[in-house]
């Protein structure tokens, strides 16, 4: 038989379950009516979530990618205002910089591995040598990306930006999010999911973001203002 005390507590844990119950049940009935309407892929872009056309978790990706793209890209193609010349494309503060072009580039670059690593499940690395030939130098950037990447005005670098984007969107459209959990045992990360190697993709592109603003404003002659 239960005592007084008993009583009271089990009154009162009955209370604070039901209290948890009904927090749980409203924060569902949140979720489902706004965190997960399904926006088109261009509508609101300053809302991470899902998309229409994508599973839920890979469209909220899309989303946050599609934010940092447009974060770089005010970045690293408009200077006070106005396209970027390539002049300053091709600006080589000193011999350890890169140039914002050869950053713009990396960027395609890592994507397009990525895609050849999640979506045609290639082990890093083993591309043949055609795509070694295209994207390697952007990809690794150092000296031959220093003497190489340069004389290419901006929409150069845009169309091959949103080329490789394009791809992503259409491969990411056949995929759900039972793949974008799939784990890669061999990464050499240790263990990693599609969905880290992709948020890697998006945060690789938060990083350049930064050293492109310092590198604009080192542009000799200008003073850099905000965008």
């Amino acid at each position: 038989m239960e005592t007084s005390r008993e009583t009271v507590d089990r009154r009162r844990f009955l209370k604070a379950s039901a209290l948890i119950s009904a927090v749980v049940t409203s924060m569902s009935i949140f979720t489902r009516t706004d965190w997960t309407q399904q926006l088109p892929q261009e509508e609101k872009p300053n809302i991470i979530g899902p998309r229409e056309g994508f599973s839920p978790q890979i469209g909220t990706l899309l989303s946050m990618m599609n934010w940092m793209r447009k974060a770089v890209l005010r970045s690293g193609t408009k200077f006070q205002k106005k396209d970027i010349t390539l002049e300053q494309l091709d600006y080589l503060h000193d011999q350890k910089s890169n140039t914002i072009g050869a950053m713009l580039l990396h960027l395609a670059a890592t994507e397009r591995y990525y895609q050849l690593n999640t979506f045609d499940n290639m082990k890093w690395g083993s591309w043949d040598n055609s795509i070694k030939q295209q994207w390697d130098v952007a990809m690794n950037l150092g000296d031959e990306g220093r003497k190489t990447i340069k004389g290419h005005n901006v929409d150069y670098y845009l169309n091959i930006l949103d080329e490789t984007r394009e791809s992503t969107i259409a491969e990411f459209k056949k995929r759900d999010d039972k793949w974008l959990m799939e784990v890669d045992n061999d990464w050499g990360w240790g263990p990693t999911n599609n969905f880290c190697k992709w948020f890697h993709v998006c945060e690789h592109e938060s990083n350049h973001n930064g050293q492109i603003k310092w590198i604009k404003g080192r542009l000799p002659g200008v003073q850099e203002t905000k965008d």
